[in-house]
Formats: structure tokens, C-alpha cells, sequence
């Protein structure tokens, strides 16, 4: 299906617009007060400057009469002053009030994105996450925080001033007041055509960010590879593709500014040419004539404003949609463990999964017994990490059940509670931006000087981090920079031993260790005690010689082989 058939017009897709504007009311409830507040400050600026334009009349006219001008010229001046003021505290409530509600709705969207199903997130790319946690998030906001009172106000404002002037000149007042069909009319075309634009506007911006970001984390291999000026390149034409909407957006919304333009212009117009035939009439003065073009102004604007504000709106309705997909994510279960302490084993009884319709691993079955130490092997994408992500509950098998017990019975399914018990060392490197201390704190925020100490020795790093300038605190890049590959891996180690979990799973988390502080790492997880129930994904012969029994992947099935056979056999580890 192409996009023109994806994306509706606004009124077809009435329906979803509904959807999203309760959801926009539902949200911004907390907020409603300090909103109000905005509004009655431009409430009061709206009453202002129609008496202002009052007063203004009062002072001309008094000047042609030869009396005292200096009262109505004080209070224009007092009301000048104190509109200065409100505007000052409505720049400053809308600013904190923007800021908050475009963090709350940031805060809600990256919440759901660490509570929901792990495999329905992957489907959006990081930058098309991180587009619709700040563009779309900010476009939100502003749009409930300004853009909505302004249109209420502007409603207002066209009522009380078109009363005000009806009672001037009915004539006028309703003259400017044709110019409102126009608004409308173009309103709804445009409103058609700027749906899609808005929504290619945000995609591309999407498609931009994306690349940035993902160019960024693997610069390495755009050097390695030397595709510095491929890279560059490929960033303009996605520059010139955003560009290309955003101009297009651009010229639609100021195609339908010229029009009201001219269309103002002539209602000024008209407005003057009334006045001074009026005045060579002698039916009105020249304080008169000020206060129908001020007023008519006045009426005419929020007409024009009105017909601006649409692109706004449109923008604000197709960021809601965008933001809410990510909220109708579903969430993880939570299920508890059962109360399972000490040793945990896992029984798997005839699980199968696949992604899309490639089956990885077909009716498979196995125990891995408290305390034991189990190795997985096979051929490199096999489905050793797809194994590893069954049993953290980032997928679910499509069959079979995965289940978690201790040595008094107790069991527990597979739900994202069952983390609580399982230490993980992933792949690769896996540290954050910040200090080692940071890292190693996110397996265990509470624990002590003593507790990091042990971790740290247990994995082997106290020797080069006692060499670092500020020694645990020492500040290190993203992913790791500053630290060998080594190094980085055996803190993510230490990461996982601080949490003190009855279950360890270890996806080559020693490839890049030599043997010597393998043998360290490994026999400190064999001397704790109670010792962990340990997992290790390995193509390294050398961890075998430490394991209990060792299971093999292959054509998608699980089975168990002895250690001793796969020692002698060392092909396909």
C-alpha cells in the first residue's frame, strides 16, 4: 500500500483525530490550572487593548475639543505598563510550563520503552525513538501549552471585538467578519495537504537523526572501511530529502499567508476609504475613524491568526498519533519469582522459536541443575544468544514452557521479574558514559566499598584499575573509551558478580581475556559461596575443561553432549 493510501485526510481519518485529541485532554488534566492561568492573562491583555483603543479615541477627540487630554492619556499609559507586565509573567509561566509538560511526555514515551516487550521495541530504530521523544514530544507541548489557548483566545478575542466595533460601525464589523469564510475555506485545504506533509516532515527528520546517530556509534567501521566521504555524502542527500519537505511545508503555509495578507490589506483598506467618507460626511471624528481602524484590525487578525495556526495544529495531531504508538506498546508481564532463594536450576521442556517464520530452535528440551556449570556451543548463528534472550524473557518461545526452581521445588515462568535472579554478561562491549563506579553500580545501587572491592578482584580488575589516575571514580567514554577491550570486558564481569544472583548467564563473556585471567575469573565464580548456577555461550575450547556438562545446538535442536567427547572433537565449538 503507497502513502498516499496510508495517510488520510483529516476528515477521513476522523476517527484516530478523535482518538488523539482524548488522549491529549486525558494527559494534560495535571496541567489544566497553570494553562488556565496563561489564558486569563491574555484574557486580560485581549480587554486591554480594546479599551486601549478606547482610550486612544478619547484623547484624540478631547484634543479636537480643546480639553484636557491628560487623563485618558494616563490610564493608556498605566495600561501599557501593566500589560508589559503580564506579558513578562505569561513568557515566564509558558516557558516552565512548556518545559515540564514536554519532559513529562518524554518521560512517559522512554518508560514505556523500558517496560514494554523487548522484541516490539527493536522494531523502531533508536533515532525514530529519540524523534519522537524530543521533536515530537516538544511539538506536543507547545502545542497544549500555547498553540490550543491561543486559538481559545483568539476565538474571544474575535467575539469581543467584533461586538465592540458592531457598536461603532455594523457596517465594518460585519465586513471583517466575511473575511472569516475565506479563513475557513483555506483552512480545510490546506488542512488535507499539510496532514502529509507533517508526517513526511517527521519521517524524514527520523531517517536524518538516525543516521547521525548510528554513523556516530560505529564510526570505527565507517573508518576501517573508509567511508568517511560514502557517509558524508549519504547525510547530504538525507539532509536534502528533509530539506525538500520542510520547504515544501514552507511554501504551502506561506502560499496561504499571502492570500489572507492580501486579503487584509484590502479590508484595511476598505475600513479607511469608510472612515474618511464618513468624516467628509461629518458623522464621525477623527477619534472615530482611529477606532475603526484599530478595532477592525483587531478583528480582522484573529481571523488571519486563526487560518496560521492550522499547520500547528496539524503538526500537533500527527506527532500525538506518533507519540502514541509508542504508548500502545504492549508491557512486559510481571509475575514474580515465586519465591525462589538459593540455587536456581532451569528446565526447558519442548521449546521452539523463531523470528518471523525461520524456526531457530525446534522442540527442544534440557535441566540445568542448581550449582552446575553448563556450557552452549555450536556454530556461530546457531541461536546461542537467541537461547540467552528465552531465558531473560526478552522473547517468548512460540512452544514449550521455560521454567525456573530451586532446591525445595519452588518454581517460577518466564517473566521479566525472573531478571531479579539472573546476573547477565552480554557480547561485546556493553558500558556506559561515566565513571567505572557508575557501571559497576548498575548491577547492585546499594553496595558497598567492600562488596565493589570483591567484585572487582573476583574479575580480575583491581590491578589495572589501581593504575587509573582516580582509580574506581576514573571517568570512561561511551562504550568503554579508554579502556582496552580486556579491561572493558572484565568490568562488565565485575558488574554482573556484584549483584550476587543464584544465576549467571555468560555470553562469551571471556572472549577477550587470555587464558590466564579466564582461569582467574573462573575459578572465583567456582569458590563463591553458595556458588551460582552458571551458563556460558563459548566458542573457546578452554572454558569447557571448567563445566559440568555442556549442551550443543545444532540443525535448531538442543542436546546434550559429554565434555570429554567435545574436548577431543574440537571442531564446530
Amino acid at each position: 500500500m503507497g502513502y498516499r493510501e496510508k495517510v488520510k485526510n483529516l476528515w477521513e481519518d476522523r476517527e484516530n483525530q478523535k482518538h488523539y485529541v482524548k488522549w491529549l485532554m486525558s494527559y494534560s488534566k495535571p496541567y489544566y490550572g497553570r494553562v488556565m492561568l496563561l489564558m486569563l492573562i491574555r484574557l486580560f491583555g485581549v480587554f486591554a487593548g480594546i479599551y486601549m483603543a478606547i482610550l486612544s479615541q478619547k484623547a484624540i477627540d478631547t484634543a479636537g475639543d480643546g480639553s484636557n487630554i491628560l487623563i485618558p492619556l494616563i490610564g493608556y499609559v498605566i495600561l501599557m505598563i501593566i500589560m508589559q507586565g503580564a506579558t513578562i509573567v505569561y513568557s515566564l509561566v509558558n516557558t516552565m510550563l512548556n518545559e515540564k509538560y514536554g519532559f513529562g511526555i518524554r518521560k512517559q514515551v522512554y518508560d514505556k520503552i523500558l517496560d514494554s516487550v523487548w522484541m516490539d521495541v527493536q522494531k523502531y530504530h533508536t533515532g525514530d525513538l529519540m524523534t519522537r521523544m524530543t521533536s515530537d514530544a516538544g511539538i506536543i507541548a507547545d502545542g497544549v501549552v500555547s498553540v490550543v489557548p491561543n486559538i481559545i483566545m483568539l476565538a474571544v478575542e474575535l467575539v469581543a471585538v467584533f461586538i465592540t466595533l458592531y457598536s461603532y460601525s455594523p457596517f465594518l464589523a460585519i465586513s471583517a467578519l466575511c473575511m472569516a469564510p475565506l479563513a475557513v475555506v483555506l483552512s480545510f485545504v490546506l488542512g488535507r495537504i499539510l496532514k502529509r506533509i507533517q508526517v513526511k516532515v517527521q519521517e524524514s527528520e527520523t531517517a536524518y537523526r538516525s543516521f547521525i546517530q548510528e554513523s556516530i556509534a560505529n564510526i570505527l567501521i565507517v573508518k576501517a572501511f573508509s567511508n568517511e566521504e560514502r557517509f558524508s555524502d549519504n547525510l547530504v542527500k538525507l539532509r536534502e530529502e528533509r530539506f525538500r519537505w520542510v520547504w515544501k511545508k514552507s511554501k504551502v503555509s506561506l502560499g496561504s499567508s499571502v492570500v489572507i495578507g492580501i486579503a487584509f490589506q484590502l479590508g484595511y483598506i476598505l475600513a479607511f476609504g469608510y472612515g474618511v467618507y464618513q468624516i467628509s460626511l461629518g458623522l464621525i471624528t477623527y477619534g472615530t475613524m482611529t477606532v475603526f481602524l484599530t478595532l477592525f484590525n483587531r478583528v480582522m487578525s484573529p481571523v488571519i491568526e486563526l487560518a496560521s495556526q492550522l499547520p500547528r495544529v496539524v503538526a500537533i495531531i500527527a506527532s500525538a498519533g506518533r507519540v502514541m504508538e509508542i504508548g500502545n506498546l504492549k508491557i512486559e508481564d510481571r509475575k514474580g519469582t515465586g519465591n525462589i532463594s538459593g540455587n536456581v536450576g532451569i528446565r526447558a521442556e519442548g521449546i521452539s522459536f523463531g523470528y518471523n517464520k525461520d524456526i531457530v530452535i525446534k522442540d527442544s528440551s534440557f535441566n540445568i541443575k542448581p550449582g552446575e556449570f553448563v556450557a552452549i556451543v555450536g556454530d556461530s548463528g546457531i541461536g546461542k544468544t537467541t537461547l540467552i534472550r528465552l531465558l531473560l524473557g526478552f522473547v517468548n518461545a512460540g512452544s514449550g514452557e521455560i521454567t525456573y526452581y530451586d532446591q525445595d521445588g519452588r518454581t517460577a515462568g518466564i517473566n521479566a521479574d525472573i531478571r531479579n535472579i539472573v546476573s547477565y554478561v552480554p557480547q561485546g562491549n556493553t558500558l556506559f558514559s561515566g565513571t567505572i563506579r557508575r557501571n559497576l553500580l548498575m548491577g547492585c545501587p546499594e553496595a558497598s566499598e567492600e562488596e565493589i572491592n570483591e567484585a572487582l578482584k573476583m574479575a580480575d580488575c583491581l590491578s589495572f584499575i589501581s593504575e587509573m589516575p582516580d582509580g574506581i571514580d576514573t571517568v570512561i567514554g561511551e562504550r568503554g573509551t579508554g579502556l582496552s577491550e580486556g579491561q572493558a570486558q572484565r568490568i562488565a564481569i565485575a558488574r554482573a558478580f556484584i549483584r550476587k544472583s543464584p544465576f549467571l548467564l555468560m555470553d562469551e563473556a571471556t572472549s577477550a581475556l587470555d587464558e590466564r585471567t579466564e582461569l582467574k575469573v573462573i575459578d572465583g565464580l567456582r569458590n563463591i559461596t553458595p556458588k551460582p548456577t552458571c551458563l556460558f555461550i563459548t566458542h573457546r575450547r578452554s572454558v569447557l575443561k571448567y563445566c559440568d556438562r555442556q549442551l550443543r545446538i545444532s540443525d535448531g535442536h538442543i542436546y546434550e553432549e559429554t565434555i570429554s567427547d567435545a574436548v577431543i572433537d574440537n571442531s564446530n565449538i
